[in-house]
């Protein structure tokens, strides 16, 4: 059992629920949060959702749920390294995406503008917002009631003016103070996932090639590594290999980095963390790849014209889901008509932003495809 630092949270330190309950008996409670979150009807949906690709467009690309247990994994390890609470680390790594929609970010894109005069949509506010109040599975509270520490973690970037209607949770924003090290680095094992599992993914649809990658640095560094290593190594091998060398150069210099922070911040406890600058980052000499490799991306691949064509859908079937709601709130499924009582857009945005990429495109056939029955 590795000895926490003095700046981790624990069970002693942390703010607790918002409902008290009796103490698990056989774990820890960071443990029971991500427990919780595994269980829980959002998590069980991300495995149909998109991350780039739409999930009828192959079975071998990356979806929400993948991406999430990749993101866990990173996220534990350099928690290890740095004496920090796993379960906590891994329970917001796993969370972070509940709330996403169908359709990867086009399609909370579409959702924000539809709810444009209503608050707006966000996914992180949506993730805690499920979490707290949406998902069923408990009789003496709705959500999951996780603790302080899990659901600030989730919470990864607020507005001021939502950061007021959320309570405790929401204070650091007003106040200008930072989250634990726990959320800090499930926030940049997250980019460490994405960066390098989507040059994966791309790689494999042919939207983007190896040649194409000459651009990127970080890449032929690690590439020209594994080629010297491993002469006449070429396809799938040559790409993984490339590919967990980069993860581990991220994640290494991220180790090195925040350690080299919390030293110079001279933290010895959880409050230091809080009133420190961000402590958790990468060294001023990768960030420049970084800053290539993410523009790659965008360029290469999230702009791909077969990428795009796809998005662009995407946004028109939210679109008209909302606008079909909106227009006629006794089209929902009659849970969602309860909720739309009190708030219409909020309840259709909250039906919408838990489907999956096929059962959102299923249900805009049943409401706009001539000869579907409902």
């Amino acid at each position: 059992m590795i000895e926490l630092a003095p700046y981790a949270v624990t069970e002693a330190n942390s703010r607790g629920r918002q409902i008290s309950e009796p103490a698990p008996l056989a774990r820890g409670e960071f443990q029971r949060d991500r427990d919780r979150i595994v269980h829980c009807t959002a998590f069980r949906r991300l495995e149909y959702k998109t991350q780039v690709f739409v999930n009828h467009e192959g079975d071998l690309f990356r979806t929400r749920l993948t991406h999430s247990i990749e993101v866990a994994q990173i996220t534990r390890s350099i928690a290890r390294a740095l004496r920090l609470n796993e379960d906590l680390a891994e329970a917001v790594a796993l969370s972070h995406d509940l709330g996403h929609t169908p359709f990867g970010h086009a399609g909370q894109e579409a959702l924000n503008a539809c709810m444009k005069d209503f608050g707006g949509f966000e996914h992180n506010l949506q993730s805690l917002r499920t979490v707290d109040i949406l998902e069923e599975s408990y009789a003496e509270f709705n959500g999951l009631n996780l603790l302080h520490e899990t659901r600030e973690g989730i919470l990864k970037h607020c507005s001021p003016k939502h950061a007021e209607l959320l309570g405790d949770v929401g204070r650091r924003f007003l106040e200008g103070r930072q989250p634990s090290l726990e959320a800090q680095l499930a926030n940049l094992a997250d980019e460490i996932a994405y960066n390098n599992h989507d040059v994966d993914d791309g790689l494999r649809s042919g939207l983007i090639t190896l040649e194409q990658l000459d651009a990127v640095p970080v890449f032929v560094r690690n590439r020209k590594l594994v080629e010297a290593r491993y002469p006449g190594l070429a396809g799938r091998r040559l790409i993984h290999e490339t590919i967990r060398r980069m993860i581990n150069l991220m994640a290494v210099d991220l180790i090195e980095q925040t350690r080299a922070n919390i030293a110079a911040a001279a933290v010895t406890s959880l409050a230091d963390v809080r009133a420190a600058p961000r402590l958790v980052a990468y060294s001023a000499e990768l960030l420049p790849d970084l800053r290539v490799l993410k523009t790659f991306l965008r360029d290469n691949l999230y702009h791909h014209y077969q990428v795009l064509r796809m998005t662009d859908k995407a946004r028109r079937i939210i679109q008209d889901l909302f606008a079909a709601f909106m227009n006629d709130p006794r089209l929902l499924p009659p849970q969602y008509q309860q909720m739309a009582r009190a708030d219409k857009p909020r309840a259709i945005a909250d039906y919408i932003a838990g489907m999956t990429d096929r059962y959102a495109m299923k249900e805009h056939r049943r409401l706009f495809a001539v000869g579907e029955i409902g």
